[in-house]
């Protein structure tokens, strides 16, 4: 089983991984609602990601018979500025959750908790792409704010993604 605070701060970061869940889709809601689909497709697909990440969460702990224990989370930010706003919200997210993500992998170590450790791997990968997505995206909608060339940009360089065979299993999956 793995240790105490780990599957305390786990279980902590399930909420996190929700509450992302619900902010992305608030994020695809804006720009559905301001007919940019490439836009609203890509933060609907963020969501999903990351509501699979809580997912692959509850099921590790589930498989390390560890218990699960599913927070409620906050209300999300429906109301933007502007195109930019969602986008910068996100990068903020992305790298609110790295620092998270790593303080569980400190976690696990400090405790030797060797599948723990193990498990946080693909997370800390997956961060480093997350918060490069956003920024560069991030750094398109600054410079253009044309929302045709934001919706080509992510038609061409965000879509077609795949999947990932080295990620961990999703509970319910």
């Amino acid at each position: 089983m793995p240790a105490s605070r780990f599957v305390e701060q786990l279980n902590h970061q399930i909420g996190h991984e929700f509450a992302a869940h619900q902010q992305y889709i608030a994020c695809a809601v804006y720009y559905d609602a301001l007919t940019m689909p490439q836009m609203a497709g890509f933060f609907y697909d963020q969501a999903r990601e990351e509501r699979d990440h809580a997912m692959m969460m509850v099921k590790y702990l589930i498989d390390q018979d560890a218990p699960v224990v599913i927070p409620g989370v906050a209300a999300p930010v429906v109301q933007f500025d502007d195109l930019v706003a969602p986008v910068a919200l996100a990068l903020d997210q992305e790298k609110r959750v790295t620092a998270q993500i790593n303080e569980l992998t400190r976690i696990a170590r400090e405790e030797n908790d060797f599948a723990s450790d193990q498990f946080m791997q693909w997370f800390i990968k997956e961060q480093v792409e997350e918060v490069a997505t956003m920024h560069d995206l991030l750094a398109v909608v600054k410079r253009s704010k044309d929302i045709e060339a934001i919706e080509d940009y992510v038609q061409r360089e965000q879509s077609g993604a795949g999947s990932d065979a080295s990620a961990p299993g999703v509970a319910g999956g």
